[in-house]
């Protein structure tokens, strides 16, 4: 262990001993470049035990970061060596970097829902970085035996919940929302199985809840979704499918019918129907 990383677990324990309240002398700026720098450390004791506790504290509870420096910090989550620090590479450690950076940014873009600090220009840079992130992001992996939490796609989803309620989100990016929800959801790779798509159903809810969205394209959207259910089979297929429904499910059963209204609530019914083999037309063969 090198002696800043060790200096920066110490100092990093001992403001979590102490609620996050800094010492008499102490200012933010002297723990977040180094809290940036180690943001995806492959241990996660250090990067989710510590440095992403003490960001969400620090930036919602306390609220010690003014605007300048929320604007500083959230520029070098977006650059290359954080967001997109080896995105499109599988299966190594930069994963936890790309990860636990867009963690961090839900939590800032939760801070300018409720006390705005981007400018036009600011909010239309991150909406790109994130929905590019989720896009290319292809390290899908959820618990990773060694080093903990990746989780890219709940992650990511999480950050994306709190875009939608911007009121800077009008139709046109809620519509760019659901596209990036479908694009992660058929990945055609990788099969969710540790509640990503419980987090990625959360997107949605909050558009149906907030009326963000009309629920007549919502359904649309649900009912496009469907359509790798009557797709040529082939395990890209599977996969989507599978990701799609659970899906489907997980949005159906988060709120009372009733909630939903008639047309969207008959669209999340034939969407999963048409996704189900077990329930679809009959003499269909189960595979």
């Amino acid at each position: 262990m090198n002696n800043i990383r060790a200096r920066l677990m110490n100092d990093l324990q001992r403001i979590e001993a102490e609620r996050y309240r800094l010492r008499k002398g102490e200012e933010v700026q002297d723990f977040i470049c180094l809290m940036l720098e180690y943001i995806g450390d492959p241990q996660s004791e250090l990067r989710d035990g510590l440095i992403y506790p003490t960001f969400y504290a620090w930036i919602l509870e306390q609220r010690l970061l003014s605007s300048d420096e929320l604007r500083a910090v959230l520029a070098v989550l977006l650059d290359e060596q954080h967001l997109f620090h080896g995105i499109g590479g599988q299966g190594d450690e930069t994963v936890f970097t790309r990860t636990f950076t867009v963690l961090v940014i839900g939590l800032i873009i939760q801070r300018h829902r409720e006390q705005p600090f981007l400018d036009a220009a600011g909010f239309r840079q991150l909406k790109a970085a994130l929905l590019r992130y989720y896009a290319e992001e292809k390290d899908l992996r959820g618990y990773v035996e060694e080093g903990g939490w990746a989780h890219s796609a709940a992650h990511g989803a999480d950050a994306i919940d709190e875009l939608v309620q911007c009121p800077e989100s009008g139709e046109p990016v809620q519509l760019e929302v659901l596209e990036a929800v479908r694009g992660m959801l058929q990945n055609g790779v990788y099969l969710f199985r540790e509640e990503e798509d419980e987090r990625m159903a959360t997107i949605v809810d909050t558009m149906i809840l907030r009326n963000l969205l009309a629920r007549e394209r919502i359904a649309e959207w649900i009912s496009s979704l469907a359509a790798c259910g009557s797709q040529p089979r082939s395990n890209s297929q599977y996969i989507n499918r599978i990701n799609s429904k659970n899906f489907v499910r997980a949005l159906y059963f988060r709120r009372d019918s009733e909630y939903f209204g008639k047309k969207l609530q008959e669209a999340l019914l034939a969407a999963e129907l048409k996704m189900n083999k077990f329930a679809a037309e009959t003499g269909d063969s189960v595979q």
